[in-house]
């Protein structure tokens, strides 16, 4: 059966799809608003923040009453099986919790977000990743995890590589060559930092380093990097292309075709209408299906751009996890290995001595570059540049390399960055442990 009549079924046998989310900030509440409705099939039982509340508050905003605080997996259990919902402190009461079917991780982080989809997945559960900063780093890893244990792992329709990916599939089943995807964006300012974006996130009760994320282009690069890794495509250079454009259709005819056609691409249209949302391009040189493609008032060709005009994460995530739980089915994750990266630039001059501060911070910016250029100049990515420190001066605009450090990166996100280097090495690339303690030793 397809995804709503089976879910429409679960729920008029009262058999919903058990949904357990881990954050509680402002998309993980509008995630919980939208489940609280709640969606027909789907219902969630478990809420996991650090702050208390937080999780409070998601559930009461989502019209939840009959939540209770819980401690320990076995509680969880007991509690949901008795009809209530359950907020919990520690992400293993969640993980670990045999009534959950699926578990949305929301938090934005990386380290701390790692664990929790690993011990997910050892607790073979569905998982949906509401989050580009850690499944542009080392999602593809994940994705040959969850498929060791046998469930799924998917980013969410709504956000964009969701969106566009779901538009790159229904395109492909009508028989059409897809030779590029992307976001519609409306600014990008490399250069934009929490204070600049502080009062924007104080208006729209967000985090000012997240609005500041979204305005660099680190969080453009990383949905690209998982469009990326999901499709196959490159980047026609670092950064991407990004045209400027009136209209999302133009940007079949800006985007370079040469490019499109040898390797397929990643990119944006900037400021185009409907200035939301992600487009598709693809390409037909059959003049019969271009008069018909002209005659539907898709322009002259051969490239043409399909779109959706909305991205709404809170409300699409629904589909995702139907399909998750329902077919097996992810609705966007890694191929295979690697394709993209996001490498760190600098967002100003900066001095040795300086500790990065990672995503949406004052140091650094993200771009998304093909992961062959990327180890071949052994790039720091941005997903594991918090907490560095520079070992030398790094001018603004300039690409942050392992060699600029200290010392490695340490902890779980780490090492999952390693494997996956390891399991699909770039042929003549440095190891990035050799080239550091190739540079440390001729200091």
């Amino acid at each position: 059966m397809s995804v709503d009549t089976t879910l429409n079924v679960r729920e008029a046998s009262g058999k919903p799809i058990r949904v357990g989310m881990i954050g509680a900030g402002a998309t993980g509440r509008a995630i919980a608003l939208q489940l609280g409705t709640p969606a027909p099939g789907i219902r969630l039982v478990a809420i996991c923040n650090r702050t208390m509340e937080n999780g409070e508050r998601a559930f009461r905003e989502a019209g939840v009453t009959n939540w209770v605080t819980v401690d320990s997996a076995q509680e969880a259990d007991q509690q949901i099986c008795s009809g209530s919902s359950v907020l919990a402190t520690d992400p293993a009461v969640l993980t670990g919790c045999d009534s959950i079917d699926i578990l949305l991780e929301v938090t934005g982080t990386v380290e701390a977000a790692a664990a929790v989809v690993v011990d997910s997945l050892r607790n073979r559960k569905h998982v949906v990743i509401v989050n580009a900063e850690l499944d542009s780093l080392v999602g593809p890893i994940l994705r040959a995890k969850a498929d060791e244990a046998g469930v799924v792992l998917t980013n969410t329709d709504g956000d964009e590589p969701g969106v566009a990916m779901t538009l790159v599939r229904y395109l492909r089943t009508l028989g059409l060559k897809v030779v590029a995807a992307g976001n519609i964006k409306g600014m990008v300012d490399y250069y934009r930092t929490p204070a600049t974006q502080k009062a924007f996130a104080e208006k729209y009760d967000q985090d000012a380093r997240k609005v500041t994320s979204f305005a660099d282009s680190t969080k453009l690069s990383m949905e690209a990097t998982v469009l990326a890794n999901a499709t196959g495509f490159r980047v026609g250079r670092r950064g991407m292309h990004g045209p400027a454009c009136g209209y999302v259709r133009e940007v079949g005819n800006l985007l370079p075709a040469d490019q499109m056609l040898s390797t397929g691409l990643v990119d944006y249209a900037l400021g185009a209408a409907p200035h939301t949302g992600a487009f598709a391009v693809i390409h037909e040189e059959n003049p019969l299906k271009k008069a018909q493609l002209g005659y539907y008032k898709l322009g002259e060709g051969p490239f043409y751009v399909f779109y959706t005009p909305y991205h709404l994460p809170h409300l699409q995530i629904a589909s995702t996890i139907g399909r998750a739980v329902v077919h097996q089915d992810a609705t966007v994750a890694p191929l295979g290995g690697p394709v993209c990266e996001v490498v760190s630039v600098a967002k100003r001059d900066l001095m040795a001595g300086e500790r990065l501060d990672g995503v949406g911070g004052f140091c650094t910016y993200g771009l998304i570059d093909n992961r062959q250029t990327a180890r071949e100049r052994n790039a720091l990515p941005i997903g594991l540049s918090e907490g560095c420190v520079l070992r030398r001066d790094v001018q603004k605009d300039a690409v942050i390399s392992f060699d600029d450090i200290e010392q490695l990166p340490q902890g779980l996100a780490w090492s999952l960055w390693r494997e996956q280097n390891d399991r699909w090495p770039v042929a003549g690339a440095p190891a990035p442990s050799q080239a550091h303690e190739l540079s440390a030793s001729v200091r």
